[in-house]
């Protein structure tokens, strides 16, 4: 756990150290350096120029360590050719079609629209005393403005439901 909480830390030191110049999702994710594995998940999906060159989205952006919290051998599965619809459901799942700032949550669960299309396509938002929670995820970095959206860095992969 304490780990866990060190690298989140340095996510969030990372990504407050990113240029005052404003940059796109992607390379804002590049640039804090511990978003590797999404980043080449969106490269596998075909969704990075999406996230590059989309207006207006909000994006719960898991870490490094996040992703290798998931089962053994689940991120290899996901990158395989021919998981790239699971893939893009996953990622997908992660993505709101809107820019969404912690201030803007009522203090109470909320559901939101994902970009997903199909099945699970909203997310339980809830901002609390102890913080802002989407799904079972916990946001460990909030509001990182980026000139396309914004993203907040969650502790989980959130895996939607069949």
């Amino acid at each position: 756990m304490r780990k866990s909480l060190i690298a989140a830390g340095l996510a969030a030191a990372m990504l407050a150290t990113v240029p005052a110049k404003a940059s796109n999702i992607v390379e804002t994710a590049k640039s804090a350096g511990s978003f590797e594995t999404l980043l080449a998940a969106a490269t596998a999906a075909g969704l990075a120029d999406a996230l590059a060159t989309g207006e207006n989205l909000t994006v719960f952006a898991p870490t490094d360590e996040a992703f290798a919290a998931l089962p053994a051998g689940t991120v290899e599965t996901l990158l395989k050719p021919e998981n790239k619809d699971q893939l893009i459901a996953v990622l997908s799942y992660h993505v709101l079609p809107r820019k969404l700032m912690s201030n803007q949550l009522p203090g109470r669960v909320i559901h939101v629209k994902t970009i997903k299309s199909g099945g699970d396509t909203l997310l339980a938002v809830e901002k609390s005393s102890s913080g802002v929670s989407v799904d079972e995820a916990t946001v460990i970095s909030a509001d990182i403005v980026t000139d396309n959206g914004v993203i907040h860095v969650i502790d989980k992969v959130m895996l939607p439901s069949s």
